[in-house]
Order: C-alpha cells, then structure tokens, then sequence
C-alpha cells in the first residue's frame, strides 16, 4: 500500500503534538501479523487504523476486523475500501477511549504514541487475549523494567501483573511518516494463562496508590498494623515485584 501517496494526495498531515504517525513499511505491518499469529478464525481490534497499512494484512487472515479510527478523512478513506458489505472489516469512527470495546480475540495496532498509558490499560482492564502494538522505546522498556530500576513503576507492575511481555524488535524511522524523533518498539503482550488478579480495577488502584508515595515503606502507605506480619510491607514499591504487588493486594484489598 502506498500509503505516503495516498496522504499526499489527499493532503492530509499527521499531528505530531499527538504523536501520530502513520506506518509505511509494508513489511513491518506483515511482521505485526505474523507476530500476533493471526488466523482464520480471529476477530482482531486494530486501533487508529489511518489508512490501512496494518488493516489491509489483516483483511487477509483474520475472520473479523474491528478498525478502529477517530479521524472522519481518514475513515473515508478506509471505507472506500472495505465499505461493501460482503467486506469483513468494520470500519469504526470514534475515540478508542469513549467507546465499549467489541469481542476480539487479538489486537494488532501502531497506536498514537501520546496514548499509550491509557490504551495499554483500557486493553489490560479488559480481556484482551493477545496483543502486538508499536510503541515508543522508553515506553516499552518500562514495561519490562524490573524492581530498582530507574524505569520501574506502576506501568512495568500493572503490565506484567497481567500480561507475559516481549520487545519483538526495535522499528526504523523510515517505517513511518513523517519519521519519528524517537525511537519505535514492536511489543506483544499475552494475557497470562492464569489469571492472578481477582479484581483488576482494584488491582490499578493499589498500585498507583502505592507509587505515588514510591519512597514510603508499603506499611505506612496503607496503614497497616502490626498483625499482618508480611516482609513485603518493609520494601517499598519500587523494590517489590509484580508477583510481590499481587501478594499484598491479596491480604491488603480484603
């Protein structure tokens, strides 16, 4: 897909301010459908969809497309392509973040680098199966950052909390357009096979507590007393593990 061509054409222009910038590399989108593992018989959740550089793959394999795209020019766009009804890709105009997420199996997106925090969670939130994603370098470290890192907090908690994470490969500047100023990183994230967390609503909520006093010992951030005798509650959050968080959410949200 030439998409450059198609953006030019149309003089359409990505809003940088709001990190968007749209994938040209054909071999990278196929790379995030390979990655994802996607079949015949997945309904795959593509957000901020542009012009389809990712959604055109996906027609391909998957059984049902949910392309997700807030701009109305660029949604035009990818109606004039899969507009008819026999197409199994629905094109979807709105905000990812207003709307109630449809029932898919996979996500496969190069989302807006200025919404990651909010995506990433919103998908964790929900039961998100599996998902491969284009995102910022520094975002995807934190997310595999481990305890005492500088890079570790609530996002590395949180995402491997709920999810087993992999940095896939680093992407190229040239793969979009206009070329980033930072670097892009290729994450799959899988839901774990066991859930652990009961309640993941709660879950966030004590792990962001927790954090925004990431200096405080556990004890004195949540006021415990002395009867619940656990050694994680001597550390403080930025030297407990993800499996440890889990833990004393378990005794702590009772």
């Amino acid at each position: 897909m030439e998409v450059k061509k198609i953006l030019m054409e149309r003089g359409i222009r990505a809003t940088r301010s709001l990190g968007q910038y749209f994938l040209i590399d054909d071999g990278v989108s196929a790379r995030m459908v390979e990655y994802a593992g996607v079949g015949s018989g997945d309904a795959v959740l593509e957000i901020g969809a542009g012009v389809g550089s990712v959604t055109e793959k996906l027609a391909r394999k998957a059984k049902k497309v949910y392309a997700v795209e807030k701009d109305k020019e660029l949604c035009e766009i990818l109606r004039a392509q899969y507009g008819d009804k026999e197409s199994r890709t629905e094109v979807i105009e709105d905000d990812i973040m207003k709307i109630d997420l449809p029932e898919f199996d996979k996500v496969v997106a190069s989302i807006p680098f200025s919404l990651s925090s909010p995506i990433t969670y919103k998908l964790l939130l929900a039961d998100f199966g599996l998902a491969v994603l284009l995102y910022q370098k520094e975002f995807a470290e934190k997310m595999v950052a481990k305890p005492g890192s500088k890079l570790y907090g609530r996002l590395s908690v949180i995402a491997q909390a709920l999810a087993d994470i992999e940095i896939l490969e680093f992407v190229h500047r040239d793969a979009f357009y206009p070329s980033p100023s930072v670097k892009t990183a290729m994450v799959r994230l899988e839901e774990k096979e066991k859930r652990i967390v009961e309640d993941k609503k709660k879950f966030f909520e004590f792990v962001t507590e927790a954090f925004e006093h990431r200096r405080k010992k556990m004890r004195n951030i949540f006021k415990t007393s002395g009867s619940l005798a656990l050694e994680e509650l001597e550390k403080r959050p930025e030297e407990l593990s993800p499996e440890e968080f889990v833990k004393l959410s378990t005794k702590i949200l009772v």
